[in-house]
């Protein structure tokens, strides 16, 4: 029998998974998708397959997968995601299989405990520091009983706790082979068991990371999978520019400066001023930060010439040749020292390297690539290609097909364009050549759905725009008692949104307000989930960026969802400028090349909140007349899940009182 027949087999009516979940019922895309996938596992090949949400696209390539008796290599988007698979998805299915096979999880360094840093930790905080001190206690005794060293084990760790570089090792800072933990080294261990495993899975992050400095084990195991397979694809492209770049970061000095100190204290404490030499090097990675002290906090700031723009030219180049006087002085003593210790030599391979960028973001951008500054906390300097078209076809697929017979390659993701060809996927992941498979959602979205476009708000650009959102998801959501999300375009409109929200709910005990960045993500979905359930007042959660995508809210506590404008990428952004005069120079409209696209791709992703399950019922509000006025709204609705449209507001309020009436459940889809 054929990969392809068994496969059809288990996803049958009354086949295996029929019989082992309750939940699951036969999907005719779902089988298609399945099929696809085996037939390309066994013939080798390229496939992208957009499958719509729903479809349950997982299982769709997971038993293949899990009967090819191949070895195969998982990549996600995200370590939640990375968790889920290697947690739930994957060991159900082996379980109701019943197949002898082995998985591993790997990820990046700063996710598995340092057994080396962690002993040095504790000499790095002061003494005063209650809190830390007590937390750093939790990790030290969670690090008696750990076997995989992975943090996301660790109850009540928040991932941005400032304890996590301590105990983490870096590329930079790793000492490898000499360490004296080396045996014991979680993230040791975990590359070892995915050399052994025959399923590995792994985060795109990962994936790119390894491809650029060939640090984590991916570049081993590539060669020794039969098929490689990227869930969320959609992300594939901005994570791959991200890590095929260079980047450089005041961030870096600092941790440099600290290591700096404590290792050549600990180490060679008589051979060199360290705690000058430490202080030279974060004065000078600081005074670089303010120099744009006046720059918001999250802007990104284009870079073509000598400096980028808004920091004077004298002053960017003065302050970068203070980083270089600071780090070679260091350099020399390390020098002298580096071999009486494996750390210290560690420190003088990492001075070379930050040397180098150095004299990289002194000398003028490659003209294939885009240079830009984003500022934080920290200041971050950037130089990276504008697409992974090259890297894809060069260094993975042409060289995987070339010196390995049949490798499959499979791109998948509820999102990956708004035309047949998928454009706005496969032409900057360099896949224009690859099969293409759109499986469409199950959902009947005409019944389950609705979507709204007020004509009587300000235009977008207006300042009383975000304002009047705010008035409307008031009258909105006091109807269906909370159950809302508002997704904004820019952290400036979630500011007035949520201000305007709180200030009019002030007092009420039956409405929550929640904010992005007022509570770690997870709080606020469990919170927002938890509304209406067990006496808690109704949620609207105000939030951006991160919540347009990869956030799950089944069942009757998300049933209104609003979208304060269209999602068009902003002109000044560095790489959406590099991009448009590439497509200019290319004869081709950057409007409707480059820009609709990406408004199509993220409008899609932010209203597949909305509906998670064939149960689900809710309402779509678009607050941006342009939907109707503008010839391109027609596209744009089109990449849109085929909902009924609600013309007037009489209509809209008799679609949210239809809504205060229980649906529910929240199945699993399968």
């Amino acid at each position: 029998m054929s990969l392809q027949d068994s496969v059809g087999d288990v996803f049958a009516s009354g086949g295996l998974l029929s019989r082992s979940f309750d939940t699951f019922s036969p999907r005719s895309g779902q089988t298609e998708m399945a099929l696809a996938v085996a037939r390309v596992i066994e013939e080798g090949g390229v496939l992208v397959v957009e499958a719509g949400t729903g479809i349950g696209k997982t299982f769709a390539y997971l038993v293949p997968v899990l009967l090819s008796g191949d070895r195969v290599l998982l990549s996600t988007a995200t370590k939640t995601l990375q968790d889920q698979l290697f947690g739930r998805d994957l060991p159900q299915l082996v379980s109701v299989m019943n197949l002898p096979i082995r998985i591993a999880l790997l990820k990046g360094r700063s996710s598995y405990l340092c057994l080396h840093r962690l002993e040095g930790a504790r000499t790095t905080l002061d003494s005063s520091d209650g809190l830390k001190l007590k937390a750093l206690a939790k990790i030290e005794s969670w690090a008696l009983t750990t076997r995989s060293g992975d943090l996301a084990e660790l109850p009540g760790l928040d991932e941005r706790s400032p304890l996590i570089p301590l105990v983490t090792s870096t590329r930079d800072n790793c000492v490898g082979a000499e360490c004296p933990q080396f045996k014991a080294c979680h993230v040791n261990l975990a590359r070892r068991e995915a050399m052994v495993a025959d399923i590995v899975v792994i985060n795109h992050h990962l994936f790119f990371a390894d491809l650029a400095v060939r640090d984590s084990g991916v570049a081993e195991l590539l060669p020794t999978v039969k098929a490689v397979i990227f869930d969320e694809a959609h992300q594939l492209n901005e994570t791959g520019v991200q890590f095929l770049g260079v980047q450089f970061s005041s961030g870096q000095l600092i941790d440099f400066s600290r290591d700096l100190l404590t290792n050549g204290t600990t180490f060679a404490g008589g051979y060199a001023d360290w705690a000058t030499l430490s202080f030279n090097i974060e004065c000078a990675a600081r005074d670089l930060r303010l120099l744009l002290g006046n720059v918001r906090t999250g802007s990104k700031l284009r870079w073509v010439s000598t400096a980028p723009e808004q920091a004077n030219e004298g002053d960017w180049l003065a302050a970068m040749a203070e980083v270089e006087r600071a780090c070679s002085i260091a350099n020399l003593s390390l020098s002298v020292v580096k071999a009486m210790s494996p750390d210290l030599m560690r420190l003088s391979v990492r001075c070379d390297a930050l040397l180098e960028r150095v004299a990289l973001f002194g000398a003028p951008c490659r003209q294939d690539a885009v240079r830009w500054l984003d500022v934080g906390m920290q200041l971050r300097l950037v130089e990276a290609p504008l697409d992974i078209a090259a890297v894809v076809k060069n260094k993975l697929i042409k060289s995987g097909l070339e010196n390995e017979s049949h490798k499959a390659w499979i791109f998948t993701s509820a999102t990956l364009g708004d035309d047949p060809e998928l454009r706005w996927f496969t032409e900057p992941c360099g896949l224009t050549d690859a099969e293409i498979l759109r499986v469409a959602s199950p959902f009947d979205y005409a019944q389950q759905a609705a979507v709204y476009v007020p004509m009587n708000l300000p235009k977008p650009n207006e300042p009383e725009h975000s304002v009047q959102v705010a008035e409307l998801v008031a009258r909105m959501a006091t109807v269906i008692s909370g159950r809302t999300l508002v997704l904004t375009t820019t952290l400036r409109a979630l500011a007035t949104i949520s201000d305007a929200l709180q200030q009019k709910f002030k007092g009420n005990s039956d409405l929550e307000i929640l904010v992005q960045g007022k509570l770690p993500k997870r709080e606020l979905i469990d919170r927002f989930r938890s509304g209406n359930f067990d006496n808690k007042p109704g949620c609207i959660l105000v939030a951006s960026a991160s919540f347009w995508e990869g956030v799950d809210l089944p069942g009757d506590c998300l049933q209104l969802l609003v979208i304060d404008k269209l999602p068009f990428p902003p002109p000044s952004d560095p790489v959406v400028e590099a991009r448009s005069k590439q497509l200019e120079a290319m004869g081709k409209s950057v409007f409707s090349r480059y820009f609709i696209p990406e408004a199509a791709i993220a409008l899609k992703q932010g209203a597949g909140r909305l509906i998670r399950r064939e149960s689900d019922r809710g309402l779509l509000v678009i607050g941006d007349s342009r939907l109707k006025r503008m010839g391109y709204g027609k596209r744009l609705m089109a990449s849109l899940p085929p909902m009924r449209q609600v013309d007037s507001e009489e209509a809209l309020f008799a679609e949210l009182s239809s809504l205060t009436k229980p649906s529910t459940t929240d199945q699993n889809s399968f």
